[in-house]
This record gives C-alpha cells, structure tokens and sequence, in this order.
C-alpha cells in the first residue's frame, strides 16, 4: 500500500470509529445514547490505535496534519511529502463522516438537536471564547505531538503494539485535556467531517459552524509545531 493510500484508508478508519461512537452516544434510539463521555473518549482512543496500527508500517501512520509538520519540522520527515500526507488525511477524514452518516442515516433523521448532529462530525467549544479555545487546542496537540516525538525514538519497542501508548496518550488527553473544545487535536479530523456536514442532505441540520472552524485548525498546527521544537532544541 502506498503511503498516500495507507493515510486515507488510516484516517478513515479513524473517523468511522472517532466520530461513531459520539454518533453512538448522541444520536436518539441509538443503542448507546447517553454512554457519556468516557465513552467518547475510548472510542477515540480505539480509533487512534486502530488507525495508526493499520496504517505505521506503510505510512508511519500519521493520520494527522499536525503530527506530519511536527515530524517535519523535527526534521525526521520529509517536508516534500507534507502536502500529500496532508491531502491524503482530509480525504480520509471526509470519506469516514460519510461512512458514519449513512451508517446513522435514520438516527440522525430522528434526532431533533441539530447541535447533537452537528457534534458527530465536529468540535465545538463548551465555553466560546477563541483566545482560550486556541489556547487548549495548543496545549492538547503540544502534548500529543510531544509524545509521539517521544514514543518514536524508544529504546524498548513493543513491535505490533506501538500504535498502542499513542492511543492511550490521546485517552489522556481526551479525559484530561477534552472538557473545554472537544480536543479535536487534529486538523482533518474536524475539517473533513464539518465538510462533509456542509454538503450532506441532513435533515433539520444548522449551519456547520464555520466562523468556529479556524481554532481547530489552526490550534494543533500551532501544539504541533511547538511540540517539534521543543523536542528539536530542549529534549533531543
């Protein structure tokens, strides 16, 4: 599998289980409605280490745009390969909100809060405040980006399982970290779904929140830059 194709189908897997357990836990007469956010925060837990796992073999199993600028500007990954690497996870990401709504298509018909809808496929602030927002998406990609730079140069590998301390940093984060944003800490994890939400025929939906849309892009860019250099000039 070619590294491009391995970061759609890794970021796709992401966001099939990411955003299906939230639909899972939002949605009316679904089975797990209520399951609350422990819930949520395992099933993206799963879906880091089921994304990764599948995928660090042919591509390293990025799955995120912060992660590929952290580990360019790092300096351990080519800068020519961020773009497409970045392409790849966008597209990923959309053609798994697409799974996830036609999976939920007569749940999301008989759910009447469009922001319940709209949370299936994207982040939003508990509080909105965008200087504050900013800061806890910064803060939440810092420490994934951080840890992954971390866990990368191991001198103990755990072989099949090393996708497995990243899913449970993003446990961590998502528990600790998750409470004020919904800790998108990934660029195309919130981009591509709040795309697909855009242009799908979901009935009742609300706008998708575009005015919103920068903090979680821009923030982990912003963590995952820092993180790298940080590691770069302090901790390498």
């Amino acid at each position: 599998m070619s590294p491009f194709l391995a970061e759609i189908t890794g970021t796709a897997l992401l966001i099939i289980l990411g955003d299906g357990v939230v639909a899972n836990v939002l949605l009316e007469k679904s089975k797990g409605k209520n399951g609350g956010w422990i819930s949520i925060t395992f099933g993206w837990a799963i879906a880091v280490f089921t994304g990764v796992y599948a995928t660090a073999a042919a591509s390293g199993g990025h799955l995120n745009p912060a992660v590929s600028l952290g580990f360019a500007v790092e300096g351990s990954f080519d800068w020519g390969l961020v773009p497409a690497y970045m392409l790849a996870q966008v597209i990923g990401a959309m053609l798994g909100a697409l799974i996830v709504w036609i999976s939920y298509r007569q749940h999301f018909d008989e759910t009447l809060d469009a922001d319940a809808k709209l949370a299936v496929f994207c982040t939003a602030p508990a509080i909105r405040n965008p200087f504050y927002n900013m800061i806890t998406e910064i803060v939440g990609t810092f420490v994934l980006v951080l840890g992954a730079l971390l866990l990368s140069k191991p001198d103990m590998k755990l072989g099949a399982l090393d996708a497995l301390p990243i899913a449970l940093l993003v446990l961590g984060i998502g528990l600790s970290l998750g409470g004020p944003t919904g800790y998108a800490i990934n660029p195309a994890r919130d981009l591509g779904p709040r795309i697909v939400h855009a242009f799908i025929p979901i009935k009742g939906k609300r706008d998708s929140d575009w005015g919103y849309a920068w903090v979680p892009v821009l923030g982990p860019f912003a963590g995952g830059a820092l993180a790298a250099l940080v590691f770069k000039f302090v901790l390498s």
